[in-house]
């Protein structure tokens, strides 16, 4: 606004970035697409707007990238795969459409796992490769939405849309050490609209930004947040509203706490982050409930016979004819998803109710749910992954262990990052809150983002204001 820097100067570092990610050793691997004359075309246009003060929104001018996941003209479809998407789009995804419609620049589309069957990132093939760590690129990103939170982490852009069917935004939002405000909903589930990704999961995927801010998060959320006709799961949710959100304390606020569920952590060197975020949190005003979470187990079970399932049903086609050309990982989740039953898919959707009633009585109580983001901090990338990939299910179950709550169920949750381990990697904290109440959960995240005492730069940071 003020003119000192131009979308159109920004856009120009981005690209030189850009180039540098893909020259460098090792290579990032954030975005796996892009197309310099569609970045400039859309800054340029961007700062006509600017001049002429007749900007479309708050994100007019601001880099986003999307997942792999979505349409995006005119870049391939490709899901992380190297046998889909042989053509370039033609027609973006509804949230493409809503950032270009806000003036938004799409500097690209960002690597993802392949078909989103795993958490740590790890995608090995001729198209994608691993992306790194930011904080240490000897690391995973986390997954399946590995490029958008190593995008945002490295500074490329503020803004980067994923999705999450098992904490595949917000696993790589902890592991990266950036915000990310994932919101789902599930039965009137959809407060974003999911059309033009492609369908893997019908009834636990959705659609989130990972941020830097929870301001920036805010801002996202409002814009993208809406009724979209092409996507009847979300048709008759409530208004996007954001009261409150900037109140100066959280007084009259519960906060609630399931403490043997909240000790299952990677490490016990990681939970006085945690419990002085905790801390934080009482010392403005809100009060602790201790609460029970009942049959964890059972949802974690339930929840991936769900997933898998689902994916199974929609990919069975794909398995059958590139079986070959799948990653380890994907063939792996896929073979054990052929032993799931009928009965087992029924038996599972009946845990969801019962989960889902457990919530409703639990939400009269308290407004929130606090716990730990994921189980451990970002694993090690070792030679073998860079050659065949890694299939590791008992890392997959641990890092899961916390989203599959807010999957299974459908309620919204929110990933701030605390602290870091003595290595140095990220840790994240969750906030959990009923169905379509978004505005709870930024407002308790402003508050934990003041918590975090320092914020440490990663090893691989762009400046693109510079």
């Amino acid at each position: 606004r003020s003119g000192k820097l131009t979308p159109s100067q920004v856009a120009k570092n981005i690209i030189a970035m850009l180039e540098d990610c893909d020259k460098s050793t090792p290579s990032l691997r954030a975005i796996v697409q892009w197309d310099q004359e569609q970045i400039m075309l859309m800054a340029e246009a961007s700062t006509a707007r600017y001049r002429n003060k007749c900007t479309l929104s708050y994100l007019d001018g601001i880099p986003v990238c999307l997942k792999e996941e979505f349409k995006v003209v005119p870049y391939h479809h490709r899901v992380g795969t190297v046998y889909l998407g042989t053509d370039p789009e033609t027609e973006d995804a509804t949230v493409a459409k809503k950032l270009r419609e806000a003036g938004a620049i799409i500097i690209g589309v960002s690597n993802m796992h392949e078909l989103g069957t795993g958490t740590t990132g790890c995608n090995p093939n001729r198209y994608h490769k691993i992306p790194r760590n930011p904080y240490k690129p000897n690391h995973f990103t986390g997954g399946s939405s590995s490029g958008s939170a190593a995008a945002v982490a490295a500074g490329l852009c503020p803004v980067a849309i994923g999705t999450d069917g098992g904490g595949s935004v917000r696993i790589p939002a902890s592991f990266c050490g950036v915000l990310t405000a994932i919101l789902f909903c599930l039965g009137t589930f959809g407060r974003i609209s999911a059309h033009g990704s492609l369908p893997l999961s019908y009834s636990t995927v959705s659609v989130g930004p990972i941020c830097t801010s929870v301001v920036d998060a805010a801002i996202v959320y409002s814009i993208l947040a809406e009724p979209d006709p092409l996507y009847p799961y979300g048709l008759k949710q409530p208004k996007a509203t954001l009261p409150d959100m900037c109140t100066p304390d959280l007084k009259g606020l519960k906060l609630g706490v399931d403490w043997t569920f909240f000790k299952v952590t990677h490490t016990a060197r990681a939970l006085p982050v945690l419990y002085s975020a905790v801390e934080h949190l009482k010392s403005l005003g809100a009060s602790v409930v201790e609460v029970s979470l009942p049959e964890m187990e059972e949802v974690g079970v339930a929840h991936v016979i769900c997933i898998l399932s689902e994916m199974r049903d929609f990919l069975q086609p794909d398995f059958n004819k590139h079986f070959q050309e799948m990653n380890l990982d994907t063939r792996a989740n896929l073979a054990l998803a052929s032993q799931f039953t009928a009965l087992d898919y029924i038996t599972a959707n009946r845990q969801r109710t019962r989960s889902m009633n457990f919530l409703r009585d639990i939400f009269t109580t308290v407004n929130c749910i606090l716990t730990p983001a994921v189980a451990s901090t970002a694993p090690r990338i070792y030679e073998s992954d860079l050659l065949t990939g890694s299939s590791n299910l008992s890392f997959t179950v641990r890092s899961m262990r916390f989203m599959q709550l807010g999957n299974f169920t459908g309620i919204p949750g929110l990933v701030v990052p605390v602290g870091y381990s003595t290595a140095g990697l990220p840790i994240g904290f969750q906030v959990m809150a009923k169905w379509w109440d978004e505005a709870l959960l930024l407002r308790i995240g402003l508050k934990l983002e003041q918590f975090r005492y320092q914020t440490k730069k990663p090893s691989i940071y762009y400046d693109i204001l510079a």
